[in-house]
């Protein structure tokens, strides 16, 4: 039976809920301006934890140039390169060593936030403790291949041996080529050791190495110009479990598609979620709740910017933002992966 509500009662709600407005409306004004007084006059560093010319450079300065206005009180926004280990290094520091006032947040490779879940030693950061801020864009890893290497489609691979460049124990450049030879057979040989994308891209177009795997799409745009035409290298694979819409109507294989068993593709699933955080920032453990409210909304106001999705446009990068609570959310669930899953991916992501 439904339940009559008279007038009164209605007459009674609304009233309670203004009073609820009126009321509360003070204590919000006070805690924006509390973060405003917080943050006016000062500087807010972004610690970027790769070389700089590379993709996480690029995404963490363009947001450096506009995201200062969105704070309350407009602090300047200073980026700062911090690379090592696979952003390992600039991670750590945002963990252990950088202020937890809301003056300091950065960006960092995805491999970085799942190094600890698969790394066989420990490590001296919790992902799932850090105050995250925001991604700027959903990614889809790629390998990028020289058009004169002897590997010209992604079935070559399994028996024709492809010499891809890598970087740092942590990053994607590392871990996704292993990933591709220890779950779907293919025969990668890696040459780690390379600062950043910027310089593995260099080293393509010079002929040092034949390849790269687990590059960000957005990267490759960037570094490899027309990449979807470009006479000197081609994309040779998607390396995701979905496609990527511009990458399959240009006929771009699916590495999922190659997988050999449903436990590969429990294990592929959880190791591509990076893809949903390759272009994360996030601030030290700890940050006052007031603070990191102010940054994860100024973080997507500075992306739905008109001159800041102008600039990027024109430096051929994509920006399709997740907010700061619901990247929190998907942290704290790849965390709770089933231990036998995360074993394998160890395994899967170990150099032979």
């Amino acid at each position: 039976m439904r339940t009559r509500i008279s007038s009164a009662m209605k007459t009674g709600a609304l009233t309670a809920a203004v009073v609820l407005a009126i009321a509360t409306a003070p204590v919000a004004a006070q805690s924006v301006d509390a973060v405003a007084q917080f943050y006016r006059d000062k500087t807010v560093t972004i610690i970027i934890g790769s070389t700089a010319g590379g993709g996480t450079d690029l995404y963490g300065r363009l947001l450096a140039r506009h995201m200062g206005k969105y704070i309350p009180g407009n602090p300047r926004i200073v980026p700062q390169n911090m690379p090592g280990a696979g952003s390992i290094v600039a991670t750590a520091h945002l963990y252990s060593a950088a202020p937890r006032d809301g003056t300091v947040f950065g960006s960092a490779l995805a491999g970085a936030i799942l190094d600890p879940l698969m790394a066989t030693g420990t490590r001296k950061y919790e992902p799932a403790r850090f105050s995250y801020v925001g991604n700027a864009n959903l990614e889809t890893q790629v390998c990028v291949v020289r058009r004169d290497a002897q590997v010209k489609k992604f079935e070559d691979i399994f028996s024709t041996e492809l010499i891809v460049g890598g970087s740092g124990p942590g990053s994607a450049l590392l871990l996704y080529p292993l990933f591709l030879k220890n779950i779907f057979g293919a025969k990668v040989k890696l040459v780690a050791g390379y600062p950043g994308s910027r310089e593995i891209s260099l080293a393509i177009l010079k002929g040092e190495v034949q390849g790269t795997c687990g590059l960000n799409l957005s990267t490759g745009m960037a570094q490899f110009q027309n990449l979807l035409n470009n006479p000197e290298v081609h994309i040779l694979v998607q390396e995701d479990i979905a496609a990527h819409a511009v990458l399959q109507k240009a006929g771009v294989p699916l590495a999922g598609n190659f997988l050999k068993s449903e436990d590969d593709r429990r294990v592929a699933e959880v190791f591509y979620v990076q893809s949903q955080i390759n272009r994360v920032f996030f601030a030290p453990p700890e940050v006052p709740a007031d603070r990191l409210e102010a940054l994860r909304k100024a973080f997507m106001a500075a992306i739905a910017d008109k001159d800041m999705q102008a600039e990027a446009t024109k430096a051929s990068l994509e920006l399709d933002a997740t907010a700061g609570d619901k990247v929190q959310a998907l942290v704290s669930r790849i965390y709770a992966t089933p231990p036998a899953i995360v074993e394998r991916m160890k395994k899967a992501t170990e150099s032979n």
